[in-house]
């Protein structure tokens, strides 16, 4: 089973994801699909999430049971914290930026 949540995607897309998956609320989506169909999904949302944000939560052999994808500009990032995944909502700070924020304080 996946589950895909669209912010700020075109109409176009929303439909076209209705072939395969039931739209239960406003850009969720949810559905069972082989993993080739999948992959074709993942492919259009990448394509066409220019301004707003996709997430794709996929089946995944790990802790948790699944894994997340995301595209957009404006997203949360998905963080490994000892193998969990949680999300934040900006990109993780590189070292660099982490040395010149102490450097502030």
């Amino acid at each position: 089973m996946i589950c895909i949540v669209l912010i700020a995607a075109p109409p176009g897309l929303r439909g076209n994801l209705t072939r395969w998956l039931v739209e239960v609320s406003p850009g969720v989506f949810v559905g069972r699909v082989s993993k080739r169909v999948r992959e074709g999904i993942w492919r259009k949302l990448e394509e066409h999430t220019v301004f707003g944000q996709s997430v794709m939560i996929e089946p995944a052999r790990n802790e948790q049971g699944w894994r997340a994808r995301t595209a957009g500009v404006d997203r949360y990032h998905p963080v490994n914290v000892d193998g969990l995944t949680f999300f934040s909502p900006r990109p993780p700070l590189c070292e660099a930026d982490h040395t010149q924020a102490h450097k502030a304080h």
